[in-house]
């Protein structure tokens, strides 16, 4: 497994990292004891989750394996606090969530969204105090635009604040929008870049056809059918036929390929993989052992995707 720093934190993390999504609403716990179990013996030690995930579902399966297997040292463990960053909340949350992972500190607590309805500054405030208080080792957000992470970062700044160490954005070949000033503004200020949705909630594998009444039971799409919303689009599905006709030239999977896409992005520190069963992560796996090969592929037809 390739590992890097994870930005200016301690860490040290795979490329491939664990998404904790899955647990608790689409699989069972064992299913998902068995995933852990699989991504430690393939050497994945970055798993992520949320307070939102299965409503709560997917931190208490965590925390029981982590309990069961008593190997909380060997993982870097990043959880979110979904709304609502007041300092009374956070604490709250973040207490709720220690509890559920049954952990006295996370390595990574991220805000979940930008929330517009309350100064940034209070918001960086409450997350600091998880540092302070000792429940987190480092603080981060997800799904903040590049505009919401600078006024962020100097927010803090001006108020000597914990720094924004981690940030969670989706990047996959059809929603590319980090690459314009995101991915920039993380390296100009050393943040490190866990990224999600690589195969766009399985949209970029072809099993979605656009009928919003043909969702394939037990998909992404079938219990989530908000991802329509942000995937359904003429534009991602050219995108999708060009990607059809490259897998039929090179003999890649759709899968592989839109995997590879986003692994052969320098700035993505690891990619979080929302798995369901092993063959999700060995996809994700066979691209980083292939993926100098698989980088050639995207050097000859990158430009089909600009």
């Amino acid at each position: 497994m390739q590992i890097r720093t994870l930005g200016s934190t301690p860490f040290m993390v795979g490329r491939v990292a664990l998404g904790c999504v899955t647990f608790g609403r689409e699989i069972g716990e064992a299913a998902a004891f068995e995933l852990m179990d699989y991504a430690v013996e393939q050497g994945i030690n970055l798993f992520d989750t949320a307070e939102a995930y299965g409503e709560g579902a997917s931190e208490r399966i965590v925390g029981r394996w982590l309990r069961a297997r008593g190997c909380r040292d060997q993982i870097v463990l990043q959880t979110k606090v979904t709304t609502d960053f007041s300092p009374a909340h956070v604490r709250e949350a973040c207490a709720r969530s220690l509890d559920r992972l049954q952990c006295e500190r996370v390595d990574v607590y991220l805000m979940h969204s930008y929330d517009a309805r309350r100064p940034i500054a209070e918001s960086l405030e409450a997350m600091t105090w998880t540092v302070d208080a000792g429940r987190a080792e480092a603080i981060g957000c997800s799904n903040f635009t590049a505009e919401q992470l600078r006024t962020a970062i100097e927010a803090g700044a001006a108020r000597q604040l914990a720094p924004l160490r981690v940030l969670q954005p989706v990047y996959n070949l059809v929603a590319r929008e980090a690459e314009d000033r995101l991915f920039a503004l993380c390296a100009e200020h050393g943040i490190g870049i866990t990224s999600y949705s690589p195969l766009g909630a399985g949209f970029l594998t072809g099993k979605y056809s656009g009928d919003r009444t043909a969702m394939p039971a037990g998909s992404r799409f079938a219990i989530k059918p908000a991802h329509a919303d942000l995937y359904f689009h003429p534009a991602n599905f050219a995108a999708l036929d060009q990607l059809r006709r490259l897998s039929e030239t090179t003999g890649h999977s759709l899968a592989t390929l839109a995997m590879a896409w986003v692994l052969r992005q320098p700035a993505i520190d690891s990619v979080l993989t929302g798995a369901r069963d092993k063959s999700h992560l060995d996809n994700a796996l066979h691209c980083l052992r292939h993926l100098a090969e698989l980088a050639a592929v995207w050097e000859d037809a990158a430009h089909r995707f600009a």
